[in-house]
């Protein structure tokens, strides 16, 4: 919930900001491209430590720096100012949505994995929700600044509760305990007269996996590894395209600021529904095939987006198409996490959603050149539902060793 609040609270301020600072589309996307970048970094670079110094401690340093550069974002002047602060932000929202995918799967049964990670991951647009309630009735009152103000203070407030009430994973605590077990009981070995090692049984054979990239990238996971990475790619390019253009693009329609805001509040009520929902539907059927199930059929919404302009039912196309993206999507957290085992799992899901967040920069950019050229919101979705199809079929590609 945190990260959907951190992540979307300059999306539903944007329009304000825009015009208090007389901001250009095309700057307006490079700030949310700063965001996301910081993102991709704070996956690639923070979330391995994961696997270093344990799952608990790397959430609680993340949610530490979203908090401060959240917070200190009510105290900028320029645009520059908010440009390093949505980059510190960002390391610390990527680093925890690795860190959270990673820690759920290792808690949850075998059985029912997917739907837990799904259930744990429907926290983002959960928040965003909230928080276009919350800035909707801020913005008008005390202006743009304010929203960040009240979203850093929320999570400062969420410190204290997952330091005392969120544990570590026990299979991580298990499997990094190996080397140093293995260590000790060679230095006692060592300690023995040779006569005593005739005694003794065998030293048992164990494979340790290093936790580093090049594992992700070994014979066993290189092919899989690269289509994760395309397949969150291709998502995150056209999820954060809406994420961060949907307020935008609903003021350009003719809406009010509040009723913009709204657009994307109905966006995150679908999402939430729609992670749900794949969770469930991928424990029984199979996550491959229900995640493209999902992706196939918000790119067929997308496309005929145009058919519906002017219409009442375009808040509802929002909440489909939030529906149907964001379960797809986060079913690739699920992916993820079953693809690799427990010493390099940090790892492996932090590069996969950081160097798929290079896809969520792209996005928004490509959005605000689009816009700024004149591109109806009609093009726009067409356009953009090109990638998931992409996604999807690369998503259909990727073998588990249960084939589901």
């Amino acid at each position: 919930m945190l990260d959907g609040m951190d992540v979307m609270v300059i999306s539903y301020t944007a329009p304000s900001l825009a015009k208090e600072w007389d901001v250009s589309p095309e700057m307006l996307g490079l700030i949310f491209s700063t965001g996301l970048f910081g993102m991709a970094i704070g996956g690639i670079f923070l979330a391995p430590f994961a696997d270093q110094i344990g799952r608990r401690r790397t959430i609680i340093i993340s949610a530490l720096i979203m908090g401060i550069s959240v917070f200190l974002t009510c105290f900028c002047q320029i645009v520059e100012h908010l440009l390093i602060l949505r980059f510190i932000s960002g390391l610390g929202i990527g680093s925890m949505l690795a860190s959270t995918a990673t820690l759920t799967a290792e808690f949850a049964p075998k059985k029912t994995k997917d739907f837990w990670v799904s259930f744990v991951m429907a926290g983002y647009p959960l928040g965003a929700v909230f928080t276009g309630l919350l800035t909707a009735a801020i913005i008008p009152i005390y202006g743009w600044k304010m929203a960040f103000t009240i979203s850093g203070i929320i999570t400062f407030c969420a410190l204290p509760l997952i330091y005392f009430f969120l544990a570590e994973s026990e299979d991580y605590l298990s499997k990094v305990e190996i080397k140093k077990v293995i260590k000790e009981a060679k230095e006692v070995l060592e300690k023995l007269p040779p006569e005593a090692h005739e005694l003794l049984p065998p030293f048992p054979k164990v494979t340790i996996v290093k936790n580093s990239v090049s594992s992700i990238l070994s014979n066993s996971f290189r092919k899989k590894t690269i289509l994760l990475w395309a397949a969150i790619f291709m998502a995150f390019a056209t999820l954060y395209f809406l994420t961060s253009w949907i307020p935008k693009l609903a003021t350009t329609a003719g809406l009010s600021v509040s009723l913009a805001i709204y657009a994307g509040t109905v966006f995150n009520v679908g999402a939430f529904s729609g992670i749900i929902v794949q969770g469930y539907l991928s424990a029984k059927f199979g996550l491959r095939k229900i995640i493209f199930l999902f992706l196939i059929t918000t790119a067929s919404l997308m496309a005929m987006f145009g058919f519906f302009k002017g219409s009442d039912f375009i808040l509802v196309l929002f909440g489909l198409i939030g529906f149907g993206i964001q379960g797809g999507f986060v079913g690739l957290y699920s992916v993820a996490v079953r693809l690799y085992p427990t010493e390099v799992r940090a790892t492996g899901v932090g590069w996969a959603v950081g160097l798929g967040r290079t896809g969520a920069i792209v996005g928004p950019i490509i959005g605000g050149i689009f816009i700024a050229a004149g591109y109806s919101m009609a093009i726009n979705f067409f356009l953009f539902s090109i990638p998931l199809i992409i996604s999807g079929l690369a998503t259909l590609n990727i073998q588990f060793s249960d084939s589901k």
